[in-house]
């Protein structure tokens, strides 16, 4: 009498913030933003259903791209602005693996501009993890290219002379899929940002404001102190009303393509814009408010569904093999033209 096997599920996977915790002492500096962060990831992961031996953290240079130590997962420390290139590979390698990429404003947009570019429009399954504090803080506060107009540093003496990138608007011109805004100090945002960035498949960028209390203190102070958060953010929920104000009593508005702050009164909010997180035009528009004049932007800016790049890769070399066979290395290394030195 022959026995049908059962299927054997596997048990549900069961993590704890300890679990996610390397045994490496966390050297950061005393108040560095980049606590706020790691604790935030290790306490989300495990809500996640992901295994820890497919956790991989990728990282470039900078105070932020110690992070992999600090993970009890997989992990690489690799050179500065390269991370995309060696995060693309393990994917393209292995995509059932969750792949993240930490870096820094100096590492992902100065050195590392290009790599971070073409990563956007490729669409990889990656999480991006961009930590802004504005400055360079490892190599002890020179000016960063998200640094403001005027910024005073130790390589900018009379002030900077160059306009500051603005990450979530160059993702969003290189053609990234998921675009996010958060800030170390709001750990409820910063939760809900990363918790959609993982449920996006593609490409998921999260700018996080990251305060460098040694070289750059009270960067984001202005829109992230809790008493001028409710009047200087604005938060991106879809189909909702982009209201601010302790009251709500604020909103943003547009009239011929331009913005402007509007006064809501009476419950009237037939001006103020209804946020459409699939409308890349509305997305570029509200990326560029100007703060002070107006609020500062926060939460999902754009969602974009599309095949992933490692999916495409990986159905063409199967088509590929399908139509000429698996192929043969040796026979290959010694087609077409040939040469034998003596």
């Amino acid at each position: 009498m022959s026995k049908q096997l059962a299927a054997v599920e596997e048990p549900p996977v069961s993590l704890s913030k300890k679990d996610l915790e390397s045994d490496q002492e966390v050297r950061w500096c005393p108040g560095c933003g980049d606590y706020a962060i790691l604790a935030t990831l290790q306490r989300l992961i495990p809500s996640l259903g992901i295994k820890r031996e497919d956790l991989v953290f990728v990282s470039g240079i900078g105070c932020s791209s110690r992070f992999p130590y600090y993970m009890n997962s997989y992990g690489f420390h690799t050179i500065h602005g390269r991370a995309p290139a060696v995060a693309t590979g393990i994917k393209l390698a292995n995509p059932e693996l969750s792949t993240w990429v930490i870096t820094g404003d100096g590492d992902a947009l100065s050195i590392g501009g290009n790599h971070f570019i073409h990563l956007m429009r490729r669409n990889v399954d990656l999480n991006i993890l961009l930590f802004n504090n504005r400055i360079y803080g490892l190599t002890k506060g020179q000016y960063s290219p998200t640094s403001e107009f005027g910024k005073i540093t130790k390589s900018t003496p009379y002030g900077s002379l160059e306009k500051p990138v603005d990450p979530v608007s160059l993702a969003l011109a290189a053609g990234a899929g998921f675009v996010a805004r958060a800030s170390a100090t709001d750990a409820t945002g910063l939760s809900e940002v990363l918790r959609e960035a993982t449920e996006h498949k593609g490409t998921s960028f999260v700018e996080i404001f990251q305060n460098c209390n040694v070289f750059n203190d009270a960067a984001f102070d202005a829109f992230t102190d809790r008493k001028a958060k409710a009047d200087n953010q604005v938060q991106l929920k879809h189909g909702q009303p982009l209201l601010f104000g302790k009251d709500n009593n604020l909103g943003v508005a547009l009239e011929n393509l331009s913005l402007k702050k509007i006064v809501v009164e009476n419950s009237e909010l037939s001006e103020a814009i209804v946020y459409d997180q699939t409308n890349p035009t509305l997305a570029a528009i509200i990326a560029r408010m100007p703060f002070p004049e107006f609020p500062v932007p926060m939460g999902v800016f754009y969602k974009e569904a599309r095949p992933c790049y490692e999916e495409l890769v990986h159905e063409q070399i199967s088509a590929a093999t399908t139509k000429k066979g698996s192929g043969d290395l040796e026979k290959l290394l010694y087609s077409g033209d040939t040469w034998t030195v003596e």
